[in-house]
């Protein structure tokens, strides 16, 4: 199995820029696929980004332009930079893996696709 631990999350204004990490107990380049995904009070968790083994990246359509996912094999570490941050974007953010390739049959931005997650950080955006 493998642990993530987010970090970097709290709290700015609308328009600031935050950047997020989650930490991997195994090596990333191995893992097939990991993304980020966010879950408002209420709402269904949703997928925000992803980067896949080949460095392809996915974007949800409301945080393109504004987000960047990214990883650094030598750390082990995924990270999600956030800028021109927005009130919506307020949720408890999650960093995910898919271990077994999964997001074959599911897709990147699905939920199921993923095997591994951690346990989140708050992210919080006041107008």
């Amino acid at each position: 199995q493998v642990q993530l631990v987010e970090s970097g999350g709290g709290s700015v204004q609308s328009g600031g820029s935050l950047r997020l990490s989650c930490e991997v107990s195994r090596y990333t380049y191995s893992i097939y696929c990991m993304g980020w995904f966010r879950q408002a009070p209420g709402q269904e968790r949703e997928g925000v980004a992803s980067i896949s083994s080949d460095g392809s990246t996915s974007y949800a359509d409301s945080v393109k332009g504004r987000f960047t996912i990214s990883q650094d094999n030598a750390k082990n570490t995924l990270y999600l930079q956030m800028n021109s941050l927005k009130p919506e974007d307020t949720a408890m953010y999650y960093c995910a893996a898919d271990l077994s390739r999964r997001t074959k049959f599911y897709g990147v931005s699905s939920k199921k696709g993923y095997d591994a997650w951690g346990q989140g950080t708050q992210v919080t955006v006041s107008s």
